[in-house]
């Protein structure tokens, strides 16, 4: 026998168990027998796990259901932190970035400094100049009073 004889054998044996399979199922599902002990099978289960849940109750132990509304809590509560923790690092970079606000100050701090020497320095050359008398310091000034 060649690979194609094979295959198709194959194919025949399944599609044929699978109808057979097919065949029992239904005439099993059909008899009122079997559908009644499924039905009542179905039932005992309920019943069983109503029982169990009492009982849990009863010793104050979680059901399923009870674990599943925890982690479905506890997964809401890690999404909301994974939100805060993004957050968090957001605004560590913009305080990083405003690390550059710090390099302003001190060059603001530069300006101020050499604004004073020149200030100073101007002091320095209006006294030098000839004739010219030197200003009364503001502290010093006296009030016009108009009568």
């Amino acid at each position: 026998m060649n690979d194609d004889d094979t295959k198709g054998l194959r194919q025949r044996l399944q599609s044929g168990s699978e109808e057979a399979l097919g065949k029992l199922a239904e005439d099993l599902l059909g008899n009122p027998m079997v559908s009644g002990a499924i039905a009542r099978a179905f039932e005992a289960r309920e019943k069983a796990v109503q029982a169990q849940e009492v009982a849990f109750n009863a010793l104050n132990i979680p059901s399923a259901a009870d674990l599943e509304r925890l982690t479905r809590r506890v997964r809401s509560v890690s999404q909301r932190l994974e939100g805060i923790e993004d957050g968090v690092d957001r605004l560590d970079d913009r305080l990083a970035g405003l690390s550059g606000a710090a390099a302003l100050e001190s060059r603001l701090a530069a300006i101020e400094e050499g604004i004073t020497v020149l200030t100073r320095q101007l002091g320095e050359l209006r006294a030098a100049l000839p004739g010219v008398e030197a200003p009364v310091p503001r502290e010093q000034e006296r009030l016009s009073v108009e009568s």
